[in-house]
């Protein structure tokens, strides 16, 4: 049973910095390409950042220079670290993993951005 299970949301002003973290189980994380995804208040959700099995990362260009993603095989865990944070990166952040058998996600973690 694939499980992932994100946790680090919370409340921050603008210029602050938030940690997520996904523990995932039920899958070879060594050999998974992790991503994270955002939905704002009455948007789609957009695709944030992900990791490869080697660790080459890519970025939307609205985060790039402010977040990191990694990743710890030996924890099963994927990270979001975000810096610089506007009013703009206020959404429910989630941790997903493609596999053969389907798209399997997070229950999300709210990240709220305000003064």
């Amino acid at each position: 049973q694939v499980q992932l299970v994100e946790s680090g949301g919370g409340l921050v002003q603008p210029g602050g910095s938030l940690g997520l973290s996904c523990v995932v189980s039920g899958i070879i994380f060594r050999l998974s390409g992790m991503n994270w995804y955002r939905q704002a208040p009455g948007k789609q959700r957009e695709w944030v950042a992900g990791i490869s099995s080697g660790g080459s990362t890519t970025y939307v260009d609205s985060v790039k220079g402010r977040f990191t993603i990694s990743r710890d095989n030996a924890k099963n865990t994927v990270y979001l670290q975000m810096n610089s944070l506007t009013p703009e990166d206020t959404a429910v952040y989630y941790c997903h993993v493609r596999l053969r058998a389907g798209d399997y996600w997070g229950q999300g973690t709210q990240v709220s951005v305000s003064s």
